[in-house]
């Protein structure tokens, strides 16, 4: 999977296999009697996660999520894989509250900066407030940016146990 170049910070892929859906979420049950060290899997009926554990786990340690689908088609023993690669969700819903703040004040302040421009008033501090949060997105995205970078590996490792799971 090619991440580098891509500008989601959650990189995706997807895959058919031919085999229902009960035949590989077995394969992933069996797998998980045999979870090598770590690593740590859940699994409910039509999702999995897939995550990395122990001395390894950073706060940039990624996590699969997989969600099993019936392929939508003349064949009714094939399963759509969707996998979606993130951080963990604590660092994520952190990072999201980070957006809607910084939006926020964005827009309150462009507001103010609007209402005083039409009074004629000075709008100095307003812009430079608005310039401040939209520097501060760019900063959180080169963040996450960064934060990717640094689970790379651990995204190549989850990947490689993926498919051997999957055959």
């Amino acid at each position: 999977m090619e991440t580098h170049n891509d500008i989601r910070l959650r990189p995706r892929f997807y895959r058919d296999i031919d085999e229902d859906i009960d035949t590989v979420r077995q394969k992933f049950i069996e797998y998980a009697k045999h979870v090598p060290p770590g690593f740590l899997i859940k699994i409910r009926p039509n999702h999995i996660q897939f995550s990395i554990q122990g001395e390894k786990q950073k706060y940039w340690s990624p996590h699969l999520s997989i969600e099993l689908e019936e392929k939508i088609g003349n064949e009714k023993n094939a399963t759509h894989i969707r996998g979606l690669f993130g951080p963990a969700q604590t660092l994520w819903t952190f990072f999201v509250f980070l957006h809607f703040i910084i939006a926020g004040i964005f827009l309150v302040f462009s507001m103010f900066a609007y209402s005083n421009w039409m009074l004629h008033q000075p709008v100095k501090g307003n812009l430079i407030v608005i310039a401040l949060m939209v520097i501060s997105w760019i900063l959180l995205y080169f963040i996450g940016r960064q934060t990717r970078a640094n689970g790379y590996g651990q995204m190549e490792e989850l990947e490689r146990e993926f498919y051997k799971i999957i055959g």
